[in-house]
């Protein structure tokens, strides 16, 4: 039996960095994590893959697209799915490996199995029992699945995010339901690989939650780059034949229904919390009914000692508001006062062009009759991204009517989920449009199109 002040379950962003930042703090700590290796979904069948694949086609679309037009003759390039796929895999080892020093620079225990909390302070895993004062569930969360119809994944035909990462081979074609973040990253990737992909989703738009004009934007360049889109579709069944899968919709605008066949079928439907083998229901630990486990403010449970954050609790699943949580919590543990601003936290999707957001959506302040403004600038307007072929797509910022304050930014162009960072910081500080226009930005960069962006909210902006 080894004692810790401090024993956080799961080795995700949200876990590892709790961790990291509890022994930073002076408590004895303990990560437990059954994977086998560090980083949670993110790091080894999420974000980071995903990123690496992203990559690497969006330098394929630009050779096929961009190098003639740059005076760069176009070399004859072949994909090796197989080397594609190690190189993936090179970038998650040196970032877990990572992860593993960073433990053992901090002096946290890591604590290799699946751990279930056997009473208030008491973890087990394996044979033995770890105690603590604080215990931690950061378990992350699994695809959601198609709710309503059973899927029988094999992870080579009917695949999660999980085996779209690692398909045996480029199919010819895909169908992805689900019109969210990880569908159409995924579908964007396969598409630059020549794979013929149609998106099915239950809504009327893609997105869900995002900008309305930024979301029906982002359709068209999608649309422009080839991926197909059947919207208002509540799918019914998804079948495995001979090789293939068949995806049977309803159109909920006249209850037509139509059936699809591809090579591939990824179901990209959200996530649910993880907490399976923890020893919740035995503990009378409160769960709510989507499977997030209750907590207050400051992310206690209802059995005291218990904390939870990340994908276990309500909020965005993101790994960046995971490793907040975990940051704060460490604060809270360590009888310092940790906060995190949810009123601030970006989401990204990692498609070409990039689309960031943060803050209130236009349709959310209609919603709630808040006076508002809105300044919008054009990339086609922008030196720098005239010079290098991506003027699709604008910002948009959007203020209080009366004080000018930021309520949210809206972006689809080039590093949008770079440039989103500048309003972040300037939201978290109350600051107004007129903060960042009057605030000299370097020429020429992307990062113009945001102060432009300010500048529409006042007087104008310069170039459009």
């Amino acid at each position: 039996m080894a004692e810790f002040d401090v024993i956080v379950i799961g080795g995700g962003p949200g876990g590892y960095v709790c961790a990291i930042h509890c022994a930073q703090l002076g408590l004895n700590t303990a990560c437990v994590e059954g994977r086998g290796t560090l980083g949670g979904t993110c790091l080894n069948v999420g974000c980071i893959p995903s990123k690496a694949l992203l990559h690497a086609t969006h330098e394929l679309h630009e050779l096929h697209e961009n190098f003639d037009k740059m005076g760069l003759t176009e070399a004859k390039v072949k994909v090796d799915w197989k080397k594609m796929q190690s190189y993936k895999q090179d970038v998650i080892d040196s970032n877990t490996k990572g992860i593993e020093f960073l433990f053992k620079k901090n002096k946290v225990t890591y604590v290799k199995g699946w751990g279930e909390i056997v009473a208030a302070g008491q973890v087990k895993v394996g044979d033995e029992v770890h105690t603590a004062k604080h215990i931690v569930i950061a378990t992350g969360s699994e695809p959601s699945g198609l709710p309503g119809v059973e899927v029988a994944f094999d992870e080579e035909v009917i695949v999660t995010s999980t085996g779209a990462l690692s398909l045996p081979k480029i199919p010819k074609s895909m169908i992805v339901v689900g019109a969210g973040v990880i569908g159409l990253e995924m579908g964007s990737v396969y598409a630059r690989l020549g794979t013929e992909v149609t998106v099915v989703e239950y809504l009327d738009a893609i997105t869900p939650g995002m900008d309305a004009e930024v979301a029906r934007s982002f359709q068209k360049i999608l649309s422009k780059q080839g991926l197909k889109f059947v919207l208002g579709a509540a799918v019914q069944k998804v079948e495995k034949g001979k090789g293939k899968a068949a995806v049977s919709y309803k159109l909920r605008k006249d209850d037509s229904e139509a059936t699809i066949e591809a090579d591939v079928v990824l179901v990209a439907t959200g996530r649910r919390p993880y907490t399976k083998g923890l020893g919740l229901e035995a503990l009378g630990l409160e769960v709510l009914p989507r499977g997030q486990v209750k907590t207050d403010a400051h992310f206690q449970t209802s059995v005291p000692g218990i904390y939870a954050i990340g994908d276990a609790i309500v909020g965005p699943m993101l790994a960046h508001k995971a490793e907040d949580e975990g940051m704060a919590l460490a604060e809270i543990l360590a009888g310092k006062a940790g906060h995190v601003n949810y009123d601030v936290i970006p989401g990204v999707i990692y498609t070409t062009p990039e689309v960031a957001s943060v803050g209130k959506t236009e349709e959310a302040l209609k919603q709630e009759g808040r006076a508002y403004k809105v300044g919008k600038f054009s990339f086609m307007g922008n030196g720098r991204a005239k010079a290098v072929m991506q003027t699709e797509g604008f910002v948009k910022i959007i203020v209080d009517a009366a004080t000018d304050r930021i309520l949210g930014a809206h972006i689809i162009g080039p590093s949008a989920g770079e440039l989103i960072h500048e309003i972040c910081v300037g939201m978290e500080f109350g600051a107004a449009a007129e903060d960042i226009a009057l605030t000299c930005h370097a020429h020429p960069t992307f990062s113009e199109a945001v102060r432009e962006a300010a500048l529409a909210c006042g007087l104008g902006a310069i170039h459009a």
